[in-house]
């Protein structure tokens, strides 16, 4: 019995059946309160609408403590009088008032819980103002397992810096530590030893000299951040500039390195205007005009702040001198400069609001690198460049992580992610309709918290094609799909397995030295030979396996 559709049959005749696996690979960690007051929208989060951050801290290197102070400025939704403030051990809020008036609080781990004795009525602006001091964790890893990183340079000046993606902002100061709700705009006043720069986020708008000696640096921040955007970044820096001619006009660009490495910044920088010129042809405008593009020198390899990307790349192509794609590709540009400020686009602009859904930074962001090789070297190279990031790939745990516990997903979400994102390429088959496709979700969701599902559903609507079944394979399980295929009675049969259940993924393959579309389900299909050859190849554009099964 065969039914035929759209020139291809199913063929019972193979009596074969579909290996299907449809379970979402569940993540074993045991998880805490504190990981639910730290990953959820709680009562306490939900009623009020962050507003306007004033973050006025003095960094002391000589005991590696920060103080000081941060006004938090919110709407009210609905009714509550108690508010969650997050700030972690061993940090700690010494005060809280509103409206000059001192208001109790209380502590649950990194929490902190404060009773507002005003009726707080919907719809009206109010503001606390919350006083703190400590010394905060010192980063280990950094930006891996981050904190504060106190470091010295070469000419014995202090060099210091934030880093807090996953593990948090609240590592350092205090705030509305969950990422759906981002601080609409915020000043950044920083107080430092007289030697010594800071650059933060924003623009600067002046500094001040104090009486002892000490400078502050107020930088302002015009544009929703996120969090574990904001950062200090402090050195005996030296600043030289340019404007980039851009889709809105100039783009103020800075860039800020230790005072030794002026001369050699001036020349490894010259991939930053090139990742703007490449970026804005695939993304769109660069989202923070208003606020600037800064390149830092950092401690540690680099992290994508807000308007003031940092870098520790040691003024070398590649990753720290490596290829990751193992072709030669990937020494043609400053990994941590292109893959640090694609993020501008991919988790500062669009930023997840929830950390599981980690990947809608990290594999947008690493499929970007494989654009910026196309748009300078072709689109073969670029593909040969994402393709050979596969080496990388563990398939240890699924990329989307568990929700509500702020549990980001596999590092698999870098190569595995933007090789899902390679072949949604391949399938849409249109480049123009895909370059609109990226351009389109940073305009659509500009400067906006979204999930997973908003993601995925704008490509499939803009696409008009319907990729949840390869959403699901490549985010939610590790198993990949195996095109599975067997020559019999002059057809060609085949199907996926060790896939979802539905698993529908269409594939390109050259069957006997010609190249043609199959449309794979779990049920076996078959396709017609005219040929004795016997020979299938998956197009190595697709991160699949392939199985034939011999008679």
């Amino acid at each position: 019995m065969k039914k035929y559709f759209g020139g291809v049959f199913i063929a019972f005749l193979f009596g074969f059946t579909a290996n299907a696996q449809g379970l979402l690979n569940k993540s074993e960690t045991v998880f805490t309160h504190q990981d639910s007051l730290r990953g959820s929208i709680t009562k306490e989060r939900v009623w009020w609408d962050l507003k306007y951050y004033h973050l006025d801290v003095k960094v002391n290197p000589n005991d590696k403590t920060i103080s000081g102070s941060n006004t938090v400025r919110y709407t009210v939704l609905t009714e509550n009088n108690k508010m969650q403030i997050d700030l972690q051990e061993p940090m700690q809020i010494s005060k809280v008032t509103q409206n000059g008036k001192e208001l109790k609080f209380e502590r649950d781990g990194n929490a902190f819980f404060i009773q507002l004795a005003e009726k707080q009525k919907i719809g009206e602006t109010k503001e606390i103002i919350i006083s703190f001091g400590g010394k905060p964790k010192e980063a280990i890893k950094p930006p891996w397992d981050g904190g504060i990183t106190w470091k010295k340079d070469k000419n014995g000046k202090d060099f210091i810096a934030s880093s807090c993606q996953g593990l948090g902002a609240s590592v350092w100061w205090p705030n509305k530590d969950h990422m759906y709700d981002e601080v609409e705009n915020m000043l950044i006043s920083v107080n430092v030893p007289g030697d010594l720069t800071d650059v933060s986020n924003g623009r600067l708008q002046s500094v001040k000299k104090e009486k002892d000696g000490t400078k502050t640096f107020n930088w302002y921040v015009a544009n929703p951040i996120n969090n574990y955007g904001v950062n200090i970044n402090i050195g005996d820096y030296v600043n030289f500039s340019e404007k980039y001619k851009g889709e809105k006009g100039d783009l103020d660009c800075n860039y800020y390195v230790l005072r030794d490495n002026l001369a050699v910044a001036k020349e490894q920088f010259k991939d930053a205007p090139r990742m703007l010129k490449a970026f804005e042809n695939w993304f769109g405008p660069y989202p923070f005009y208003e606020d600037s593009y800064k390149l830092i020198e950092a401690p540690y390899l680099g992290m994508e702040h807000q308007s003031s990307v940092t870098y520790g790349n040691g003024f070398k192509n590649g990753y720290l001198g490596r290829d990751l794609s193992g072709t030669g590709w990937g020494l043609k540009f400053d990994f941590i400069i292109i893959h640090e400020s694609g993020h501008e686009w991919f988790a500062n602009n669009i930023t997840y609001k929830d950390i599981a859904d980690m990947w809608i930074h990290e594999s947008f962001t690493s499929y970007s690198e494989s654009l910026f090789v196309e748009y300078y070297y072709g689109k073969d190279a670029g593909a040969e460049y994402v393709i050979g990031c596969r080496q990388g790939i563990k398939n240890d745990k699924p990329i989307i992580g568990n929700y509500d516990v702020n549990n980001e997903g596999s590092g698999d979400m870098y190569p595995k992610g933007a090789n899902m994102l390679h072949m949604m390429r391949q399938i849409i088959n249109d480049d123009a309709k895909w370059k609109s496709i990226l351009r389109g979700l940073n305009s659509t969701f500009y400067h906006q918290t979204v999930t997973s599902k908003q993601i995925e559903d704008y490509i499939n609507t803009q696409s008009g094609i319907n990729f949840n079944r390869v959403f699901a394979q490549y985010l939610t399980t590790t198993q990949i799909p195996v095109f599975e295929y067997i020559f019999k009675n002059g057809a060609l049969g085949y199907h996926w397995t060790n896939c979802v259940a539905k698993f529908d993924m269409p594939v390109k393959v050259t069957l006997n030295g010609q190249e043609i579309w199959l449309k794979p389900t779990t049920e076996w299909k078959s396709e017609k030979t005219n040929s004795d050859e016997r020979k299938v190849e998956v197009d190595k554009n697709f991160y699949v396996t392939s199985s034939n099964i011999v008679e």
